[in-house]
């Protein structure tokens, strides 16, 4: 079976290896390198952005290009410091969606979660577009970055991380209360969660197609409605009345390892650095949480072979983020409902991205085919009843050490 796509957006990555050379490959749909979409940041054009950041003074050479696939970031040597530069097309995200991303970032930094911080240019923007293009500058991350070269869905690497992981996931929610914004201005390439919790789930796609023309034309060509139908409605009739009691919230919405920085490798490290607010929305905390798991805790790349379920992550991630912010009995209920279709509106943007912006076609069938519906059909097997159950119950479980 086809691997699932890799990572959906870059993270303020901590660099300790050498310069690179101007060849550069981008993480690929099946765990490969390949030549990115987007092409790489070059020095003159950093330099030509840089020039309206008056405190960065002089702009040095270009350390480290991300090899993140949906956009182009890189980090790069001023003399006011070491800067994380990020290009997105203006398709892809505009001055104002991604200003909405920034104003997150910022209200849960100011309450306590240690977001590297957004900078502003001369005139007081902290996005700016040249031509095509529209940039963001960031201050690099300070910790380890321990899981900088894994792909996306690779498990956590243990249990401690899970569990500190968890808890920070779990801190940055209380740190989001209060944050009162709209949704997101776009549907593409963030986590949102209209379709999930929709009632009438096909009803509220169908409805949006006439705005996501992209979209439209490449389910136009299939029967999307039996397939989604089959694939998706029997867990989400089951999750609706849940997600219906939900408070909203604004959430973090890819909440992977690769986006977290560390004290150190080992058991006892502590997150230094939570990265990558790009795909953030207004949804609700267990929509991040069930996102958790399914990022951290089950080997998406591995799809289609035995036991790729790590009930002990998913277990420690719950048990580290009630460590500070409680679960009970019908919040794990919910959470276990919600797991198998958290990804639904997300990997519909995913369509619409490779369908409209990069016309790849082959990787749009992947979002369609392998992760949005392979991906829930999966939970229907034995081992996501299994992972399910395990969450179900997870109030009594134990974690072995």
């Amino acid at each position: 079976m086809t691997n699932l796509p890799i990572r959906h957006a870059e993270g303020a990555h901590r660099y300790t290896g050498p310069m690179i050379d101007d060849a550069h490959f981008t993480h690929g749909l099946a765990g490969d390198q390949q030549v990115p979409d987007w092409p790489p940041l070059a020095a003159d054009e950093v330099s030509s952005v840089l020039v309206g950041y008056p405190a960065l003074c002089a702009t040095g050479p270009i350390l480290w290009h991300s090899p993140r696939p949906l956009s182009a970031a890189a980090r790069v040597a001023t003399a006011g410091g070491e800067v994380f530069v990020k290009r997105h097309h203006r398709r892809v995200r505009d001055v104002l969606t991604l200003r909405e991303e920034h104003r997150f970032a910022g209200h849960v930094r100011a309450r306590g979660i240690p977001v590297p911080a957004v900078l502003a240019d001369a005139a007081g923007h902290s996005a700016v577009a040249q031509g095509d293009w529209v940039y963001e500058v960031h201050r690099c991350a300070t910790g380890t970055d321990v899981y900088r070269d894994a792909f996306s869905w690779s498990p956590i690497g243990g249990i401690a991380h899970a569990r500190v992981a968890g808890a920070m996931l779990a801190r940055l929610h209380l740190a989001a209360e209060g944050f009162d914004a709209p949704q997101r201005g776009t549907q593409l390439l963030v986590a949102r969660a209209d379709i999930l919790g929709a009632r009438d789930a096909l009803g509220t796609l169908a409805a949006q197609l006439p705005m996501r023309p992209a979209l439209a034309a490449y389910l136009h060509e299939r029967d999307w409605r039996s397939e989604i139908a089959a694939a998706l409605q029997p867990w989400q009739v089951r999750s609706a009345a849940g997600i219906a009691r939900q408070p909203p919230l604004w959430t973090h919405g890819d909440w992977h390892v690769s986006n977290l920085c560390w004290s150190d490798a080992g058991d006892e490290a502590r997150i230094t650095d939570v990265l990558d607010f790009g795909l953030c929305a207004r949804t609700f905390a267990l929509f991040d949480l069930a996102t958790a798991i399914e990022r951290n805790a089950i080997a998406w790349l591995d799809l289609g072979q035995e036991a790729i379920a790590r009930t002990d992550l998913a277990l420690a991630l719950v048990e580290g983020y009630r460590s500070v912010r409680p679960l009970g009995a019908d919040d794990l209920a919910v959470l276990a409902d919600v797991l198998p279709v958290v990804h639904v509106d997300f990997a519909l943007s995913e369509v619409e991205y490779f369908e409209g912006v990069t016309r790849r076609r082959d990787h749009a069938d992947v979002a369609y085919y392998t992760f949005l519906l392979g991906h829930a059909r999966w939970f229907a097997g034995d081992e996501g009843q299994a992972l399910l159950k395990a969450l179900h119950h997870a109030d009594r479980a134990f974690v072995v050490q």
